[in-house]
């Protein structure tokens, strides 16, 4: 094989690879453009790379793209920006391949919003430990490998990392049956579109929180922690003005999505994704609201709505 021939191919067996190492570095990092530069990191690696010694690909790609990862998590740059309270992980729509496998609950719940944003308080180690093991069924062998680390240290940071999982579980609920949950959003559009504060109390956790990036114009999360406080906002958040109209460029029309696997509802204008509303549903209520608009956050999960049939908006025009 000609060397044009044997680059073609390594190429190829590269792109084999892409969706796996991008789910992989996506969970790591919870931002979809991190972990597409990440894989691209990965790819300039594996074209200077001797490949004629690389005897298993696909473990030599992930060792490398976990170590990218891990050295963008330590980087001061990013301890800076994603200091707790001022960080939310970017929403994937339900279907895009960065969110990766899902066959069991355990790789549903590693790239839930919940999880993604929990795993900001583990160390970088803890992190990769947990998605190498929960998402990806890497032995401990194999993770000691690729982190440089012994089996008894993987095994010790995969039980602080579930420690801390299972107890994020238990405030979410776990699964929750899918008609259910979007009659429930549905409900709370209902509720707040037409102001109804009684209903939209009643909807919510006695210990609901949601949580707001302010459409990327404050520095640090909006949080608000009580179902009052939580209805007054939502009923003022969506509220129709000709102000807001404004603000995101047209008459928007709100949809029912998926979105890491949770209940969603999507503003958009047009075919452009201005803001996404994810909820967490525990026992028939709803534990947690996100809010995500900042531009820069939806600019992957917009070009994924623009792929979809977007069905009957739960509003029309808003």
């Amino acid at each position: 094989m000609d060397s044009a021939a044997t680059d073609r191919f390594d190429t190829s067996r590269f792109e084999a690879s892409r969706n796996r190492l991008a789910s992989l570095a996506y969970r790591l990092l919870g931002s979809a453009a991190d972990a597409e530069d990440a894989v691209q990191d990965a790819f300039l690696h594996w074209q200077a790379a001797d490949r004629q010694r690389i005897r298993v690909p696909e473990a030599w790609l992930t060792k490398v793209v976990t170590n990218l990862c891990l050295d963008r998590l330590r980087s001061a740059q990013v301890r800076r920006e994603r200091t707790v309270g001022a960080w939310l992980p970017e929403p994937l729509l339900d279907g895009d391949p960065m969110l990766g496998p899902a066959d069991t609950f355990e790789q549903r719940e590693s790239v839930s919003l919940a999880v993604l944003t929990l795993m900001e308080r583990l160390s970088p180690l803890e992190r990769a430990v947990y998605v190498l093991r929960e998402a990806f069924s890497h032995s401990h062998t194999e993770i000691a490998e690729i982190l440089d680390i012994t089996e008894s240290a993987s095994q010790q940071h995969l039980h602080r990392a579930r420690r801390r999982v299972t107890a994020a579980r238990r405030r979410g609920g776990g699964e929750v049956d899918p008609a259910s949950a979007r009659r429930i959003v549905a409900e709370f559009l209902a509720a707040a579109s037409s102001g109804r504060t009684e209903r939209l109390v009643a909807l919510l956790t006695d210990d609901a929180t949601a949580i707001s990036d302010g459409a990327g114009l404050t520095e640090t999360l909006l949080r608000y922690d009580t179902p009052q406080r939580i209805a007054a906002v939502a009923r003022a958040g969506f509220k129709s003005t000709p102000a807001k109209r404004r603000f995101v460029g047209g008459t928007p029309a709100i949809h029912y999505a998926l979105v890491n696997g949770a209940s969603a509802i999507l503003v958009v204008v047009g075919d452009q994704v201005v803001g996404a509303v994810a909820f967490d549903i525990a026992n028939g209520r709803i534990a947690t609201v996100r809010g995500i608009a900042a531009p820069t956050r939806l600019a992957r999960l917009t070009r994924a709505w623009r792929q979809r049939e977007p069905g009957t908006p739960l509003i029309a025009e808003w």
